[in-house]
């Protein structure tokens, strides 16, 4: 008989195990006579240990970086002296501020602002009555006045309206009030548009007296370039008084002077630092690798469910 003849007949044989033998085995697959495996294995700590020391590593660091790393606070900078008259309120300032650019035989309009710093409450509301008494000596007249004033600190908002001879008088005596911690200066050209207004109405002006000489006049067209010529003449007007008037924005204020920090530190402040940074490892840890962990739980239910099963088949099989 040939070895392939043989290997048939044994896989045509049908070979049961005895009953005793069925028995043994299903008594060790139960777990009656082998100890049980245990749970939590040096693998699977390391599975587990591994994100749980990376967040809490990642969250030390993040919390131990200094506070100038972590949020940059606007510093405010009053800039160097400029072509707007900006200053630094540490640098002396000269009394008499911006000189103020004067174009003889055109239209200017002129805005400034004048930013002053004094040194009590009672000194803001004296500027406020020394601002009001200038503005009226030259002539001029405030447009609005705002005051308050918070414990210690103050401050006043005026807006003034002095004629344009006089502003470099009174910008030199308002300067005087305090320190100056900006000055700005505007200047806005209106002669341009003066003169395209005049020509514009020196035309209409000849087209007006050459309908009046037509026989018969043509009244509905002579009625609306009148109406014309007066609205763009009245607009001339209200620009050359805008123009007579300098706009003053000035405001008066006392020191800023921020809160002193307290840095006294009591006899358990360290614990309670590092309790702090502790609860803050174990959020990161938390929220990094509870979602790892739950994965691993559901990888090992399912590994061990899908041995069971097989375990149950073998048995199963006669």
């Amino acid at each position: 008989m040939s070895q392939r003849d043989v290997l048939a007949e044994l896989r045509a044989a049908h070979v049961e195990a005895p009953p005793e033998l069925r028995a043994r085995i299903r008594l060790i697959a139960g777990g009656a006579d082998t100890p049980r495996r245990p749970r939590v294995t040096w693998r699977r700590a390391v599975v587990v240990a591994l994100p749980l020391a990376a967040a809490l590593a990642a969250g030390i660091v993040v919390g131990t970086r200094p506070s100038h790393e972590r949020s940059a606070q606007p510093l405010v900078n009053y800039g160097a002296a400029t072509v707007h008259g900006a200053a630094n309120p540490a640098v002396p300032q000269a009394k008499a501020g911006i000189a103020i650019p004067s174009t003889t035989g055109r239209v200017q309009r002129y805005d400034e602002t004048l930013a002053l710093q004094l040194a009590t409450p009672k000194d803001v509301s004296d500027g406020v009555k020394r601002a009001l008494r200038i503005t009226t000596s030259l002539g001029g007249f405030p447009s609005s006045v705002h005051a308050a004033t918070h414990g210690t600190a103050a401050s006043a908002s005026l807006v003034l309206k002095i004629p344009r001879a006089h502003v470099q008088e009174a910008m030199t005596r308002l300067s005087q009030l305090g320190t100056i911690v900006s000055e700005h200066v505007e200047v806005h050209d209106l002669q341009a548009g003066l003169n395209a207004t005049g020509r514009t109405i020196a035309r209409l002006q000849r087209q007006l007296k050459a309908l009046r000489a037509q026989q018969p006049p043509p009244v509905r067209q002579i009625v609306q370039l009148e109406q014309r010529i007066v609205a763009l003449q009245r607009a001339d007007a209200a620009t050359r008084l805008s123009a007579h008037y300098a706009t003053v924005s000035l405001r008066l204020s006392t020191p800023t002077t921020a809160a002193p920090a307290h840095h006294g530190h009591g006899p358990l402040h360290g614990v309670g630092v590092a309790l702090r940074w502790l609860g803050i490892g174990a959020v990161y840890a938390l929220a990094i690798g509870g979602p790892i962990l739950l994965l691993a739980l559901l990888v090992w239910f399912a590994t061990r469910l899908v041995r069971r099963r097989r375990e149950q088949s073998l048995l199963s099989r006669p």
